[in-house]
């Protein structure tokens, strides 16, 4: 897997991981995880993924400005299991500036007992952001959680209008 460190406009440093098959991670900055990206992930990408890199510095940097990718880079999602996956597939569905609720997305893949699933899928998303599970909330009204912390999730709702969560 490749590692290579990006940084967007309005993103600041984050770092992208790549596999053969695509990108296959996001990592952002956030209070549990602060990490330094590595010197020199971006020495040796092969030619082949730069398209990839390129592709994702777009996506993310509209995802942040609260508008819906134009185009994604292709997304390897093999690390999670076929229920995760579908879950993640369910999510990219959701447009920007909406929201679904944990048991929606459940009844959404077909298995609407699965809510606490489907937040445990929410919770494994290799590439939050472009996958936006920041868009699924509680249905009580509450945030949920979000792997790069509430404060990110809290900003991403606002760049889409849905100020006010939390």
């Amino acid at each position: 897997m490749m590692k290579e460190t990006l940084t967007g406009i309005r993103a600041g440093s984050y770092l992208a991981y790549f596999s053969e098959q695509g990108l296959a991670r996001l990592e952002f900055p956030s209070d549990r995880r602060n990490r330094k990206p590595a010197e020199g992930a971006t020495a040796d990408l092969p030619p082949g993924l730069c398209r990839w890199r390129a592709i994702t510095r777009k996506a993310v940097e509209q995802a942040l400005a609260g508008r819906k990718p134009a185009v994604l880079p292709a997304l390897d999602l093999a690390a999670g299991s076929a229920f995760q996956r579908e879950v993640w597939k369910a999510l990219l569905t959701i447009p920007p500036g909406q929201t679904r609720t944990y048991a929606q997305v459940a009844a959404l893949v077909g298995r609407p007992k699965a809510v606490r699933a489907v937040g445990q899928a929410c919770g494994a998303n290799p590439i939050p952001v472009l996958i936006p599970c920041h868009r699924v909330v509680s249905s009580d009204g509450g945030l949920g959680g979000f792997s790069a912390g509430i404060e990110w999730k809290k900003r991403l709702l606002a760049a889409e209008g849905r100020a006010g969560f939390g």
